[in-house]
């Protein structure tokens, strides 16, 4: 196996840091010690690897020539609504297979409002929502208050602070100027629902795909409850709480609702998927990850695959795994 190669394509924090961008715009790429810890634990798998960096440097090594067997793809790109759909993009260019989502799915999900709108298509339930592009919208907007507004294409619990939650149209226009200004992309304005909020791994291609186990997310300051924020995100050893959900009707439900959109959505390999309660108990979608953390003890996905009794490296042969089967690049 040792002749199998696998190339690693990512956005490191501390080159973006380097180029004068700040701790927030940076807060989805992976620091060097995610990337390490992925490289090695490749390597241990019996796979050689290469270390290929951000976009612009992919771009460089395909002009250049340079192939690799498999793509270990987690950049998640710098501009635009898309930006998790470029590396993909240009992997499919000159044929060469990788890991997770195509750009069709990567770009849809980071999209918010296109991702909803495709689950609802399935029958799945997702909260009542508008997408707000103008600040004049903020009128026409006919949802059951209170409502919860963030970036329409943004991850890491960018542009969610405590005053996502809005209890009347005055605070929903005031937080919808700030972020069109801050953000300049559009802003998603839902339902809030005030049930306990779920984080769903999965593995897997289509009706291949399962759920590892759910990890339930408490934010600690009751003022803050169901406010899973930036900061929280960023100092979530101090701030969040967070839990293995056991086996049972509820699981079973989360489990099954999570599995579908992430099959409506065409996510492959692995993900993961959030998911809150609303007033009846009853679980609805929020957005699905396609391409989430891999740092073995403080991103959510190893952490529900070692609740689950699934060693980290266990977990990145899963996704291997499923990557080559899906390409034919082994005998499964």
């Amino acid at each position: 196996m040792g002749s199998f190669t696998i190339g690693i394509t990512c956005d490191l924090r501390q080159d973006y840091l380097a180029l004068g961008y700040s701790e927030e715009q940076v807060a989805e790429f992976d620091t060097e010690a995610t990337v390490a810890a992925i490289e090695d634990t490749i390597r241990s798998l019996g796979y050689a690897t290469d270390r290929i960096g951000n976009a612009w440097a992919l771009c460089q090594r395909l002009v250049k020539g340079d192939r690799w067997n498999l793509v270990f793809n987690i950049a998640e790109g710098l501009y635009g609504r898309s930006r998790e759909a470029q590396v993909p993009a240009l992997l499919e260019l000159y044929e060469v297979g990788y890991t997770f989502s195509d750009p069709l799915t990567c770009a849809v999900t980071l999209d918010k409002g296109a991702a909803k709108r495709l689950v609802l298509s399935y029958g799945l339930p997702t909260p009542a929502f508008k997408v707000i592009e103008t600040l004049a919208q903020c009128a026409d907007v006919q949802l059951h208050y209170p409502l919860f507004a963030k970036p329409l294409a943004e991850g890491t619990g960018k542009g969610v602070t405590a005053h996502s939650k809005i209890d009347n149209p005055a605070a929903l226009a005031k937080v919808c100027q700030e972020l069109l200004v801050k953000y300049s992309q559009p802003v998603l304005v839902e339902e809030f629902l005030p049930g306990r909020e779920f984080t769903v791994g999965v593995l897997g291609t289509g009706q291949e795909a399962w759920a590892i186990g759910t990890m339930e997310i408490t934010v600690k300051d009751p003022r803050q409850a169901g406010i899973y924020s930036y900061d929280n995100k960023e100092n979530c050893e101090q701030l969040i709480e967070y839990s293995r959900l056991s086996p049972g009707p509820l699981r079973d439900a989360i489990q099954d609702l999570a599995v579908k959109t992430y099959r409506a959505l065409e996510c492959r390999d692995a993900g993961r998927v959030d998911i809150r309660l609303n007033a009846a108990g009853q679980p609805g979608f929020l957005e699905v990850n396609p391409l989430a953390g891999l740092h073995p003890h403080h991103s959510d996905l190893p952490m529900i695959a070692t609740q689950e009794g699934m060693s980290y490296q266990d977990l990145l042969q899963n996704i291997i795994a499923s990557a080559r089967k899906r390409l034919g690049l082994c005998n499964c």
